[in-house]
């Protein structure tokens, strides 16, 4: 039985690394996100679609969302990619501040972010 607990410590202690989401290269974010719309999960439930263009834009609807009681409900801006993570900064949304992402997988079509302000949210990939 002496043997056998050192190698199980050892494969407990590989778990947490290898259950670790893996990060979103340029090249798979160009692959996986870039022409498709993302659906970012509301935190008082729905979707809100982000739809990143191959041309450099990016178009946001929030109107599922209810987002028009708030603020403009649609908006259009540019987006980039910036060391592995993805970058984007709408014409009214945020005050046209720019904000840039860093996107793990999360499963087939789906991803997980975290903004360079600290907030995170999962997010659907659709067509």
């Amino acid at each position: 039985m002496k043997p056998l607990l050192p190698a199980l410590l050892a494969l407990a202690a590989l778990l947490p690394v290898s259950a670790r989401a893996e990060a979103m290269t340029d090249n798979d974010i160009r692959s996986d996100i870039i022409g498709r719309t993302i659906y970012l999960a509301a935190p008082l439930g729905g979707e809100m679609p982000l739809t990143y263009h191959k041309s450099g834009t990016v178009d946001g609807n929030g109107e599922a969302v209810g987002l028009g009681k708030f603020i403009k409900p649609n908006d259009v801006g540019k987006w980039w990619i910036k060391s592995d993570r993805l970058c984007q900064q709408f014409k009214t949304w945020y005050d046209g501040a720019p904000m840039c992402f860093v996107l793990e997988r999360d499963g087939a079509g789906k991803v997980k972010w975290t903004r360079d302000n600290g907030q995170t949210g999962v997010a659907r990939i659709g067509d």
